[in-house]
């Protein structure tokens, strides 16, 4: 699994032209699923994303998680995150899990994530053609695999 962390100002994602969630101040992830990926690394990344200190203290160390910031989450599945370009022009995505293996992973780590927050987690619609936008605050961006 790989999940792009971006801390943002305020992020949101659009299907259609409507608005099916939208953040404040938080993290907007990015969900890959790799064929064969598993729970226990949804687990572990959940875990990790949750405790991940990317906010600013009071004296601007980035020292606090998304919770001690008062921060929301978005997550949005992804599966160009195992884009694979090393031949050609044209990406090949056959690392990606299909949908029905990456579907139900990413809401398991959804609701993984939402145990560890206390918080619920704000989703783009798996599979849609989304548009996403956001504030990208800092730049903060991580990338996180496991």
């Amino acid at each position: 699994m790989r999940v792009l962390v971006q801390r943002v100002s305020r992020a949101s994602v659009a299907v259609g032209g409507d608005v099916v969630a939208s953040i404040g101040p938080g993290l907007l992830l990015l969900v890959g699923v790799r064929q064969g990926d598993t729970g226990t690394q949804a687990a572990h990344l959940a875990r990790k994303i949750a405790a991940l200190r990317v906010f600013a203290d009071a004296g601007g160390k980035m020292n606090l998680d998304v919770r001690q910031a008062g921060g929301r989450v978005l997550a949005v599945s992804q599966f160009t995150l195992y884009a694979d370009a090393e031949k050609g022009n044209r990406p090949s995505f056959v690392l990606a899990a299909r949908p029905e293996e990456a579907r139900p992973l990413f809401e398991h780590f959804c609701a993984l994530l939402e145990t560890e927050l206390g918080a619920s987690v704000a989703r783009g619609l798996f599979g849609a053609d989304m548009q996403v936008e956001l504030v990208n605050d800092g730049p903060v961006t991580i990338l996180l695999e496991k």
